[in-house]
This record gives structure tokens, C-alpha cells and sequence, in this order.
């Protein structure tokens, strides 16, 4: 499991698009972003790597930062 504030998430739909994208990633159990305060929470298993999971981030739109 792994936590990251992801300081661009301002509403609904930037949460929406955080779960879909990185919950289709293969290894990826689960994603749950909290809108209030920024956060997302992701269990995940091989092949899902911490690196790959923040590369996807990045590229959808919303860096994260370490937790």
C-alpha cells in the first residue's frame, strides 16, 4: 500500500479520473481518493511498482507527493 497527496484533486471528476486510470493498471488492487484532503491510497502487487503508479500519475495530469 502506498499514500500520496496529490495537490492538483480539487473535485469529483479529478477523483473519478485518478481511480479509473490507475485502478486499471495491472497489479493495482485498489484506489481511493479523498478529495478533501488531497489524498489517495493504493494497494497494489506485482507487476504495479511504486514508480510506474507515480510515472501514471504524472502523465494523467496529477503529481504526487510522497505521504
Amino acid at each position: 500500500m502506498i499514500n500520496y497527496i496529490l495537490p492538483d484533486v480539487s473535485c469529483g471528476h479529478c477523483k473519478m479520473n485518478v481511480e479509473r486510470e490507475v485502478g486499471e493498471m495491472q497489479g493495482v488492487t485498489s484506489v481511493l481518493v479523498t478529495v478533501e484532503n488531497k489524498q489517495v491510497v493504493i494497494q497494489y502487487g506485482y507487476p504495479a511498482t511504486s514508480e510506474r503508479i507515480e510515472e501514471l500519475l504524472t502523465e494523467i495530469g496529477y503529481p504526487a507527493e510522497g505521504v
